[in-house]
């Protein structure tokens, strides 16, 4: 069979398809770290998520049953530990493990809650109808929260049905509807104190302005050597008359903190979220007793390299200007809809689908070859269907998105349209007006009718892609990557292929 200029297309976006899915570690033994608490010994010496650790303490950590073995095992009491990943050794005093591992994964596709198990809410606004920049702002708020908590594997994004009402969509990954809702019944009060006084408290009421940009927000300096670096960030906020008075009453009386070199006061400036303490800043000494409505807040960030540590500082100054800014959550939240998702329900539903994927192609591949009673025709539209199906988790992988039960529906339609097309060029292919109509031009008019069908699907997907508050989105987006992959690479492909096999 010559290879025309579709069918390399074909094979260089399936060969990139499989590059997007395949992780290059999937053969590795060890388990990869899932979650690092910041500013634990661990995160100091240098582990970050997606590190693959082969070895303990010189004991080999195969998978989970080798890791949760020694972890019963060894039970740390400040000693030195030794964790060997797959390209670098670290060493440190610590008197526990401050990371959460799983093993490592066989493929880079990301599983949702359907498949994984975990909780999911579909909130709004009590007695109130959010904006599209309302809603931003809570999905912002939310998500300063629940990481304040320690919480991994979180999703939260804003969504809208058809009537245009806006809600938040949150998922959190091993956690139960119960934690979720105690999570979101807080309304997260934030408070800056100094002892046990409280200063200010975030938004409008004591808080007239946070600087996010130009000269009043930004990154200083960067220094470090040894591989720990350090990232200094500065931003301005503007207080209210009484927040300011309220200040300079409780830092009238502080002396200096000798070990700052006279530059800070002795107590810091304690910033709070729900009672939960986010972050501690020190306090000028030019800030003692005066009722100064503008003051800077500083921090840092760290990292092994200064790359890291500029974007740890980054994200650190973009965290405090967001509790800053929103303080508590504007509105009081009800939840719309609750869901539990056990992962056991995800195995048995990816068995079912294996097992049913088989009865379609076997159940396909008969009814093709009876109709057309040619093996190859067979094959090429098998082979077509699957290479939809691949070339779409590919995109979806690149795209980050995560493969729930609506995800692989939408797969699945796709796959199905697909073969209405390929049946379309067939019949065309194989009509019987050879004598009077060229090859080239009854496939020509086979592909125009599957042009047709395919604007037809997307317009029927576009709506879809924001009804149900966004819970059909994954399959509206599977759906159009699908029919979208199939009338630019393999429906040309495929028309090569059956003419060729028509020619001969």
């Amino acid at each position: 069979m010559k290879i025309t200029l579709r069918i390399w297309i074909l094979i260089f976006v399936l060969l990139g398809s499989f590059f997007a899915i395949a992780p290059w570690h999937a053969l590795d033994s060890g388990v990869v770290v899932k979650t690092v608490e910041k500013n634990s010994s661990v995160y100091e010496a240098g582990i970050r998520t997606g590190m693959i650790i082969t070895s303990i303490n010189g004991q080999s950590i195969k998978n989970m049953e080798d890791y949760s073995a020694f972890m019963a095992e060894n039970l740390i009491k400040s000693e030195k530990i030794i964790i060997e990943t797959k390209d670098e050794e670290f060493i440190f005093i610590a008197d526990k493990l401050d990371i959460s591992v799983a093993e490592v994964p066989n493929s880079n596709l990301r599983t949702g809650l359907d498949l994984s198990g975990g909780a999911r809410a579909l909130v709004k606004a009590q007695n109130s109808s959010l904006t599209g920049d309302q809603v931003a702002d809570l999905v912002s708020i939310t998500t300063e929260r629940l990481n304040a908590f320690g919480l991994s594997d979180i999703v939260i994004k804003s969504v809208s049905d058809l009537s245009g009402d806006n809600f938040m969509l949150i998922e959190i990954a091993g956690s139960t509807t119960t934690e979720l809702k105690e999570l979101l019944e807080s309304q997260g009060k934030f408070e800056a104190k100094i002892g046990n006084d409280t200063v200010f408290i975030g938004g409008d009421r004591d808080i007239t302005y946070v600087g996010s940009s130009g000269q009043d927000a930004g990154i200083y300096s960067c220094d470090g050597s040894s591989g720990k670096f350090y990232c200094e960030f500065r931003f301005t906020i503007s207080l209210s008359e009484v927040a300011a008075e309220r200040q300079a009453s409780l830092t009238a009386n502080l002396s200096t903190n000798l070990s700052t070199g006279g530059k800070y006061l002795e107590k810091p400036l304690d910033l709070f979220v729900d009672g939960v303490l986010m972050d501690s800043l020190q306090i000028g000494t030019d800030l003692r007793g005066r009722a100064t409505t503008s003051i800077q807040i500083s921090g840092s960030g760290s990292g092994t390299s200064q790359d890291e540590a500029y974007k740890d500082a980054q994200a650190s100054m973009k965290k405090l200007q967001t509790i800053l800014k929103t303080g508590s959550l504007p509105f009081k939240l009800e939840i719309v809809k609750l869901d539990a998702i056990s992962p056991a329900l995800g195995k048995e539903f990816t068995k079912n689908l294996v097992i049913l994927a088989s009865l379609v192609f076997v159940i396909i591949s008969a009814i093709l070859f009876i109709r057309y009673k040619k093996i190859k025709v067979t094959g090429a539209v098998i082979l077509t269907m699957f290479s939809e199906a691949f070339i779409t988790l590919g995109i979806a992988t690149l795209l980050r998105q995560n493969l729930d039960v609506s995800a692989i529906a939408g797969i699945i339609a796709g796959m199905g349209t697909g073969v209405d097309d390929q049946i379309v060029i067939l019949d065309e292919s194989f009509s019987k007006e050879e004598g009077s109509v060229r090859l080239k031009e009854r496939i020509k008019r086979a592909l125009f009718v599957v042009m047709g069908a395919f604007f037809t699907i997307i317009a029927a997907m576009l709506p879809l892609f924001w009804a149900g508050a966004g819970m059909l989105r994954g399959f509206a987006l599977t759906t159009i990557i699908g029919v979208t992959v199939g009338i630019l690479v393999t429906r040309p492909a495929f028309a090569n292929i059956i003419e060729q096999i028509k020619e001969n």
